[in-house]
């Protein structure tokens, strides 16, 4: 009983490494984003964002080629592919010169980068279902939760004793040891008989599969939503420390601090999800997160931005908010495709990503010099999202009836 205690904490340490690099790829960039648009000689603060969100478009396109693959050839050599190509890119975010082949660099890094990330929700799949998978993404994101928590002020600490190519350079070295462990650790969790041959219109007959299941689609649109609603957070927060507030120095461990609201949602979302399931989490969450958008817009609406205490208070209930939607919405979306877990990991991904990354560009633009657009971003985001929920919830009460 003990060894296979351990053997269930090893894998989902693992399996949170293997997303973690995503995280310090993006936060630990953080701290140094206006030094790096002083070296590639981006003309707009704007611009900046572009270092952050293109990276996602790299992790919804990447899903698309390794999800196939891993459902032909199985879930271990794809993560090799994906850490390889990540190395290259990174070494040409390294030598960038301009902002073109840096962004290039960064959507290469996110492609590469996909393959850890989406394997690990395949090979979770591979071995749980239902709620109690949804328990062990819980405990997977809390580990990986740890890594934006501490990554900025990596990043910062970097930055002050190096330069910013040197934050490349250390998240090569942490993902050469991740997949080092990988290898040396992790069984093949698709099994022979499992696998499906690939064949050019495997993705077609993947969509098509996962257009039968409402569910899976209306889940992952929500998705699509609050990934596009924090990906304006993830991006505009340095922008919005350093340089509305004045908070330079204090921006890492603020960003840290609001990590921790999500991260402890997430713990929570652990135990409650097998208590009062993922449908009752979503939602609430969703109302949640409408309610707190729609207050904070009441309150603030053509005035000055608050005093930073008062948007931390927001911030933080915000993200404890989405912190129980991260887990539960994947979970409910593959919960119905588990047969064809990693196609269906890739397309989920591919569709919520590729919704998020036009939302927070967009959004992005409007938060110049206060964060009200960014509620307003999260408020419509909220609506749209729990319109999509209610439909979902009518089909599914159709379909029973």
């Amino acid at each position: 009983m003990q060894k296979k205690k351990f053997a269930q904490f090893e894998f989902i340490a693992l399996m949170a490494s293997l997303m973690s690099i995503v995280a310090l790829a993006i936060d630990a960039l953080l701290p140094a984003l206006d030094t790096i648009g002083v070296t590639i000689g981006t003309r707009q603060v704007a611009d900046n964002q572009l270092l952050i969100t293109m990276i996602f478009l790299g992790l919804g396109i990447g899903p698309l080629i390794f999800g196939p693959v891993s459902d032909s050839t199985g879930r271990k050599p794809v993560v090799y592919m994906g850490f390889l190509l990540f190395a290259i890119a990174s070494f040409i975010c390294i030598f960038a010169e301009s902002i073109l082949i840096m962004v290039l660099g960064r959507i290469l890094q996110g492609i590469g980068l996909s393959a850890p990330r989406t394997i690990a929700i395949a090979m979770i799949r591979d071995i749980y279902s239902g709620d109690y998978m949804a328990r062990i993404m819980s405990f997977v994101t809390v580990v990986f939760i740890l890594v934006p928590i501490i990554a900025p002020a990596l990043g910062k600490s970097i930055l002050d004793h190096y330069d910013w190519q040197a934050i490349f350079y250390i998240q090569l070295f942490i993902s050469a040891i991740v997949a080092f462990w990988f290898w040396k650790r992790q069984k093949e969790t698709l099994e022979v008989s499992n696998r499906i041959k690939f064949a050019p219109d495997i993705f077609t007959n993947g969509l098509k599969e996962m257009m039968k299941h409402k569910t899976t689609i209306g889940y992952t649109l929500i998705s699509g939503f609050i990934v596009g609603s924090f990906m304006v957070y993830l991006s505009t927060s340095q922008q919005i420390f350093e340089q509305q507030y004045q908070l330079k120095e204090e921006f890492p461990y603020i960003f840290g601090l609001l990590a921790i609201a999500i991260g402890s949602a997430i713990f929570l979302n652990g135990t409650l999800v097998l208590k009062f399931g993922m449908e009752k989490l979503i939602t609430t969450s969703l109302l949640a997160f409408f309610g707190i958008s729609l207050l904070y817009i009441v309150l603030f609406y053509n005035t000055p931005n608050p005093n930073i205490y008062m948007l931390l208070l927001f911030f933080g209930m915000q993200f404890f908010a989405v912190g129980f939607l991260f887990g539960n919405l994947r979970a409910m979306a593959m919960e119905p495709i588990g047969h064809i877990a990693g196609i269906g990991a890739a397309i989920t991904g591919f569709i919520s990503t590729i919704m998020a990354v036009p939302i927070s560009t967009y959004i992005g633009r409007f938060v110049i010099n206060t964060t009200l657009p960014l509620f307003v971003g999260f408020l419509v985001c909220a609506i749209l999202s729990l319109s999509i929920l209610a439909y979902v919830k009518v089909s599914a009460r159709k379909l029973k009836s």
